[in-house]
């Protein structure tokens, strides 16, 4: 019997009975209901808080399948999460983690012919709060969730509600679903490490009903084979001259072929070559943090990520690979997979291999306090074994993560602050267990105990301790500081900090109608899950701006704000390289259409910020860093080789007048070096700072730098005209303005993607965009906004 795929053909159910669907899996629950048109679509107005009922009922999926020999396993993974399956009336499993894999052998339950299956999705919230209730003390959830008890189970917290995220908790099942034969032969692991001296050594654990037998392990050209012994079987196979496997922006992708053979077993894995550290060194600051590959100190240029949607049915490989398509075309060459969501597939640590893009990848805690009781803990360790197990082989992973804000989560409740060494005994528990299984399955893993944190068994504020480890920065979005309180801090590693803006305004239309385009209106309040969010951007933006002409220039004005506050961030951690290694957006993508700190669009449209990250994380550039009475233009590179780059700035009036104030060279290597130093004072009232650079690399930028808040600026009417060419599927506009113009932006009326945007142009000046629509046959119309007609009446 080959392995019989059960993803399609159930019936979903729920426990009253009022409700009755056809499902497939992948999917999820709420999803299937609304494609049944039994619910309306849950992302619009504010139909979440009449659908959050779903999760309060047990719902029911079943079908039949027919077998010739009733000696089979049930294969099935991400089973989400509270669940009974029963095969012919008989429970065969009872599963409570949604990031384990089950193999349960049938033969007790199944029959030769025809085959009854149910899975039953318990209610999270009725599972949680029994647990909660059972526990020997309090352990409180997240704030950020309004639907309760999610610590209590392995499911992904952000399911219960997040200040970014939709609080629905679904259920269902997005991993494998099938039968197996459970007598074939099988390879049940890989354990993989290397050492490029010796070769590449994996161990090899068979399951087969036969005897030991031959293993062939192929490597590119390379093949070894030896014979098993008790179902194990190690081989070290050289790799003569290897090619290795560098992050984006520093050299080739290049993958290896690994192929496993075990009797009619075969297992495929493709691999990177790459030596791949965690240097965390004391130093005179304190504490160093930075990634080494390949004796490469990286400076790691990225964004958090969190699910590709809140509806797991909805995720799809092409949707995923789009979002780090595009972190890698702004530069980035990282992503920290949070710990609020859930372990990606095979499929997203695949791409990351392909694309160069290093993985942070948190163990799934965050935000919460969780339990440390055995039955919790074994829970914890099995997930931990299946996924590291899994994934490790894959060269894109960087370093795995205790947890998200574990530790500061211990001063955010009363009864772990009454009783704190109750709560950080507990706290250790489970940390100490999650490193330890990750230890066990893959020795040579590089470990960091949680983030924030400044270091091992430091429990300490990492949030405003920029010296040690690596840094969560919320300062200047929560207290509501100014831009230029990123400059107050030196992290050695931000793997956190963020602003937000609204979503652009064809992901709006989705979910509000045009009576609901308020920052006030009920509707856009729902879609604003930080306490205060809305309020925050609207003051922020008097701050910096005048204050927008309407509601759709308002959202324009938010997203250039956003771009604004998270430039001011990198540009000057970047210009403190070798003390700063890493800048980590929070975050990059979006769950569902939402204001939040993200910079792309639900759907992974491209907001001000993601297009300004093209420049602001190029590999080499020139950053603006203010130092008491002058302006330093300092000269960064990422690159392997040195590079030189030679500047010269301007002080620019708003007529686009412009007079040099100086030239800066120098060759800069991996530390970043002063070009220039200007003095403030020779800037006028109604002058800005703009420069042009070339770098021997063959790049070359430019950029303007404004020293006060752009309301204090008496902006010209840039009088842009636009002209509109169709090209070979694409739609390439010629923009000029007459006047200083100011994040110049262009808006299309059909998806798709333009190669630049939210730029500056000075009178006479010509800025070439090219924009993609994601369908080739429609023909877009275009709006163009800019800061003067969006902030001035006349």
């Amino acid at each position: 019997m080959t392995p019989c795929d059960l993803r399609g053909g159930w019936t979903l159910e729920s426990a009253s009975g009022g409700m009755r669907a056809a499902m497939t899996f992948p999917g999820d629950v709420v999803s299937t209901l609304h494609d049944a048109a039994l619910i309306p679509d849950p992302y619009a107005g504010q139909n979440e808080y009449d659908l959050r009922w779903i999760c309060e009922e047990d719902w029911t999926v079943s079908r039949t399948f027919d077998l010739a020999d009733p000696n089979v396993d049930l294969v099935i993974s991400e089973l989400d999460t509270v669940a009974t399956v029963r095969v012919n009336g008989t429970a065969v499993l009872h599963a409570a983690n949604a990031f384990r894999s089950y193999r349960v052998p049938l033969n007790a339950a199944a029959k030769v012919g025809a085959n009854d299956i149910a899975i039953t999705f318990h209610s999270p919230v009725v599972a949680g709060k029994a647990l909660a209730d059972a526990h020997p003390f309090d352990v409180p959830w997240s704030k950020n969730c309004p639907i309760p008890y999610g610590n209590f189970l392995r499911k992904p917290a952000c399911d219960f509600g997040w200040d970014w995220n939709i609080a629905l908790a679904t259920s269902g099942i997005y991993g494998a679903l099938h039968l197996e034969p459970s007598k074939a032969a099988r390879i049940d692991r890989l354990a993989i490490s290397q050492d490029h001296s010796d070769g590449v050594s994996v161990t090899v654990a068979v399951h087969t009903s036969h005897h030991d037998g031959p293993v062939t392990v192929t490597l590119g050209d390379q093949v070894v084979t030896a014979n098993s012994a008790g179902g194990m079987c190690q081989v070290t196979i050289p790799v003569p001259d290897p090619q290795l496997w560098w992050p984006a922006g520093l050299g080739d992708q290049y993958l290896y072929n690994l192929k496993v053979t075990a009797g009619t077993a075969t297992t495929t894995r493709r691999m990177g070559l790459r030596q791949m550290e965690l240097v965390a060194e004391p130093d005179a600051a304190g504490l160093g943090f930075k990634i080494r590959v390949n004796g490469h100190d990286v400076f790691c240029k990225g964004a958090n990520w969190i699910p590709a949607d809140a509806l797991p049915g909805r995720i799809t490989d092409e949707k995923t690979r789009a979002l780090l398509q595009s972190a890698v075309d702004a530069n980035m060459n990282m992503v920290r997979v949070w710990g609020g969501g859930r372990y990606e597939p095979d499929s997203f640590y695949d791409a990351c291999d392909e694309l160069g893009l290093l993985v942070w990848q948190d163990f799934m805690f965050a935000c919460n306090l969780y339990p440390s009781d055995p039955a919790y803990l074994a829970e914890v360790r099995a997930e931990v074994r299946d996924n590291v197990a899994r994934m490790h082989h894959h060269a894109c992973l960087a370093l795995w993560c205790g947890d998200n804000e574990l530790v500061g989560a211990l001063t955010w409740y009363d009864v772990s602050i009454n009783d704190r060494d109750r709560y950080l005994v507990n706290y250790d528990r489970l940390n100490r267990c999650i490193e330890d299984a990750l230890r066990e399955t893959d020795p040579a893993a590089n470990w960091w105990p949680s983030s924030p944190s400044t270091g091992p068994l430091s429990f300490g504020d990492a949030w405003h301790d920029d010296s040690s480890g690596d840094m969560h920065f919320w300062s200047v979005w929560h207290e509501g500081r100014d831009f230029d309180h990123y400059r107050d801090v030196a992290p050695r590693f931000c793997s956190e900090f963020g602003f937000q803006s609204y979503p652009s305004m064809d992901i709006i239309r989705q979910f509000a109608d045009p009576k609901d385009f308020n920052i006030a209106a009920p509707v856009m309040e729902s879609h604003q899950k930080n306490e205060g969010g809305n309020a925050r951007i609207a003051e922020t933006m008097f701050r910096y701006f005048r204050f927008p002409v309407d509601f759709e220039n308002f959202v324009y004005v938010s997203q250039v704000q956003q771009a604004l506050a998270i430039k001011t961030a990198v540009t000057q951690w970047r210009g403190l390289k070798p003390h700063c290694m890493g800048t980590l957006v929070w975050q990059l993508n979006d769950t569902w259409p939402v204001c939040s700190w993200a910079s792309l669009d639900y759907g992974g449209g491209w907001k001000v910020l993601h297009h300004l990250a093209q420049d602001f994380y190029a590999p080499v550039t020139v950053v603006v860093m203010p130092d008491g009475d002058d302006l330093v233009l300092r000269g960064v590179n990422d690159l392997r080789e040195a590079a030189r780059i030679d500047v010269t700035a301007y002080a620019c009036a708003m007529d686009g007048t412009a007079r040099v104030l100086g030239q800066g060279e120098g060759t800069i290597g991996d530390n970043a070096v002063e070009l220039l130093r200007i003095k403030l004072a020779d800037l006028g009232a109604q002058e800005m700072l703009s420069f042009g650079w070339t770098a021997s690399d063959g790049s070359k930028g430019g950029d303007v730098f404004a020293p006060r808040p752009y309301k204090t600026y008496d902006l010209l009417p840039p009088q842009l005209t636009c002209h509109t060419e169709a090209k070979a599927g694409t739609h390439v506009l010629q923009i000029t303005a007459q006047a200083m113009a100011f994040y110049v932006t262009a808006e299309a009326s059909v998806p798709g993607r333009f190669d630049r945007n939210a730029v500056h142009l000075g009178p006479g000046h010509t800025a070439t965009l090219t924009f993609t629509p994601a369908d080739p046959g429609t023909t877009p119309t275009f709006t163009l906004r800019d800061l003067h007609s969006a902030t001035y009446n006349d």
